[in-house]
């Protein structure tokens, strides 16, 4: 069997991109988003993508490089309120949004991922995020349809993994990182930790290596931060 490890993002994602797919990319903000596979994204120029990710980064950092680089054709997210390059390119037209409630976008790809094509849920009912949508009555109660997510692609940020693509997270910088991993047609992780088939705790393990595709050890993480915000330090009280 091939190694599936890579010596970077580059050359994981050999031969997987094409004008017109679609990526699912993980992270929430910029917490656990994987940078180094986005940049090579860029470098590579494969446009007309479609994006599904809770959010667009910022401006110039995360998939907002994308965005600049008018890369991206359209969008599934759940937030885009940081970046203002997105609030303007949707306002005028050039990129398309297919707009989701946080939780029914982690369930679409984790139903993706588990080859349920749809599922019901009461969130959105009433709303303009229904329009268009299969409603049905169970038990008294009115439920939306909403339909499982998949891609082509699958870009994902662990903490550590081991040679077989076994991965652990790192806190809340797991997010939606697990679930896309199981939704990609093929997925490719970077990590910041690469080891050895059972130097990982075999009890912590998030994401079975049966998943994973392509990984490579990230060479750089800037793990940047979408606002700071801190507290006037309190004045020393005299003795």
């Amino acid at each position: 069997m091939a190694s599936k490890v890579q010596k970077d993002a580059a050359e994981a994602l050999d031969g997987l991109l094409f004008d017109g797919m679609s990526i699912m990319s993980g992270g929430f903000g910029l917490c656990g988003i994987p940078e180094n596979l986005i940049a090579a994204i860029r470098e590579h120029g494969v446009k007309d993508l479609t994006v599904i990710s809770n959010n667009c980064g910022i401006d110039g950092f995360g998939l907002g490089i994308l965005l600049e680089s008018g890369q991206i054709r359209k969008m599934v997210s759940s937030y885009v309120g940081e970046n203002k390059l997105f609030e303007q390119l949707y306002l005028s037209g050039r990129l398309e949004l297919e707009f989701n409630p946080q939780g029914t976008l982690a369930e679409r790809i984790r139903a993706g991922g588990a080859g349920i094509p749809a599922f019901f849920t009461k969130t959105g009912v009433g709303t303009l995020v229904a329009e268009g949508k299969e409603v049905r009555e169970f038990d008294g109660e009115t439920y939306v349809m909403e339909r499982g997510l998949t891609a082509d692609l699958a870009i994902v940020k662990a903490y550590s993994g081991d040679v077989e693509g076994n991965l652990i997270y790192r806190k809340t910088a797991r997010n939606f990182n697990p679930m896309m991993a199981t939704a990609g047609r093929t997925t490719v992780v970077e990590v910041e930790k690469l080891v050895a088939v059972g130097e990982l705790d075999k009890d912590s393990i998030h994401t079975p290596g049966i998943f994973v595709d392509r990984l490579f050890q990230g060479a750089r993480f800037e793990k940047r931060i979408e606002r700071v915000t801190t507290r006037p330090r309190e004045a020393k009280v005299a003795a």
